[in-house]
């Protein structure tokens, strides 16, 4: 039987995933690589985040998103599990608006984090 929990995210283009987890500064590695947990279980996943006590947690692929696979009873993170998820979701979303803004010609001149934790992002583009 797995130990494993697959959560799923909305998460779903891996390259801003990645962005959002270098943001975080949460050291991580890329797949596929085996996430490692309960008595050696192993599973593949695409992003992997290695944890000090040997049981890592990582993003997998499931067909329609990045789901966050760990084996919860080796959680070893700063924050809960809820609390990281929503770390990564806000800078992914945050990332995500960045890139697809850049592609349609537009550029942040300002960004400012607001008292709730929101991120307040200002895009402009010149026309000519």
């Amino acid at each position: 039987m797995s130990h494993f929990s697959y959560i799923k995210t909305r998460i779903r283009d891996l390259e801003e995933l990645q962005a959002a987890l270098t943001d975080l500064e949460i050291e991580w590695k890329p797949g596929p690589r085996q996430v490692k947990g309960y008595q050696g279980q192993t599973c593949t996943a695409n992003v992997v985040i290695e944890q000090p006590n040997g049981h890592d947690i990582g993003f997998a692929w499931n067909g329609e998103e990045y789901a966050l696979v760990a084996d919860l009873q080796f959680w070893k993170q700063p924050l809960s599990v809820e609390g990281f998820l929503s770390q990564v979701v806000q800078r992914y979303a945050y990332q995500k608006i960045v890139n697809e803004t850049a592609r349609q010609g537009f550029e942040v001149t300002a960004q400012q984090q607001q008292k709730d934790g929101s991120i307040r992002v200002v895009v402009q583009r010149w026309s000519s």
